[in-house]
């Protein structure tokens, strides 16, 4: 049973698409050299690369059984496929943005747009239609922040994640139209004659995910003080306690915190009492 996983070749989620994989245990046996196509370690998956505007409608038309790309692209192209797995990154937004010394403040204002900028014309369009705004819609394939300055258009709607790129080219936002995040998506039809496969592999995937950020902390503690050290270190689940062959009156705990808390955590456990603290990364965790 054969799987092929569709990421994108190039931009900004292309590496972390295949990281991702490569962390799931997906790895690629010919990254270095990559071409259309590439083998992985399971002889049962390959990963094609390309445009991640194209990933959609691969994914919906079963020339791909999984693909990675944002939401903003799967919702511009309708694509009728199964969305498994937000895969929380590539967070991005699809606003529309107007001049800042143009007339167009709010999103009231908009009713008298006459043309609309977008390298999103199918969003953008149903964006107005719901507005019961008869604007033109003009699909652009780059540079849309130059469309007003130019004056082909009195607004746009574009994707920005800072905000950066609108303000050097002084614009404001004025709505969204979008929310996006990278997607983890299927073939309907091979989620259900492969589904064991692409169940195993979205496993993976979710364990990497959940793993983001935590670290695994241990340390050998008194008995004695394992209600202070409850308190100081209780994890997802609250700590593991192990008894320690040899060692009477101590145990070992352990737990799964937040990278952001192992400071403060290992300062507490310390003026506890705790010794033989380690700090252990996790590749993946599965619930």
């Amino acid at each position: 049973m054969s799987i092929r996983i569709a990421i994108p070749s190039k931009g900004r989620i292309s590496g972390p698409a295949v990281e991702l994989l490569e962390k799931a245990g997906i790895g690629l046996t010919d990254n270095s050299n990559r071409k259309l196509f590439s083998h992985t370690f399971d002889p049962e998956i390959s990963v094609m690369f390309t445009r991640a505007a194209d990933i959609p409608e691969y994914v919906e038309d079963g020339a791909a059984d999984i693909g990675i790309t944002g939401l903003d692209l799967i919702k511009e192209k309708k694509a009728d496929v199964e969305l498994l797995e937000d895969l929380h990154f590539g967070y991005t937004k699809l606003v529309i943005a107007a001049p800042e010394t143009s007339d167009f403040k709010t999103a009231e204002d908009l009713k008298n747009v006459k043309t609309v900028a977008t390298e999103f014309p199918q969003l953008t369009k149903d964006y107005f239609t719901n507005k019961n705004i008869n604007a033109k819609i003009l699909s652009l394939t780059g540079a849309t922040e130059v469309a007003p300055l130019i004056g082909v258009a009195d607004v746009i709607s574009d994707l920005t994640s800072t905000g950066t790129t609108l303000k050097m080219n002084h614009l404001r936002e004025i709505d969204t139209i979008l929310e996006s995040s990278i997607m983890l998506i299927a073939n309907k039809d091979s989620l259900k004659t492969k589904y064991d496969k692409i169940e195993s592999i979205q496993t993976g995937i979710i364990g990497v995910i959940q793993a983001e950020g935590k670290k695994l902390i241990m340390a050998n503690v008194k008995k004695e003080d394992l209600n202070e050290i409850k308190e100081a270190m209780p994890g997802m689940g609250g700590p593991t306690i192990s008894e320690i062959y040899g060692k009477e009156g101590i145990v070992s705990v352990h737990a799964v915190i937040s990278e952001k808390d192992v400071f403060e955590t290992i300062n507490k456990l310390r003026k506890i009492g705790a010794k033989d603290l380690l700090v252990l990364p996790i590749e993946r965790i599965l619930e």
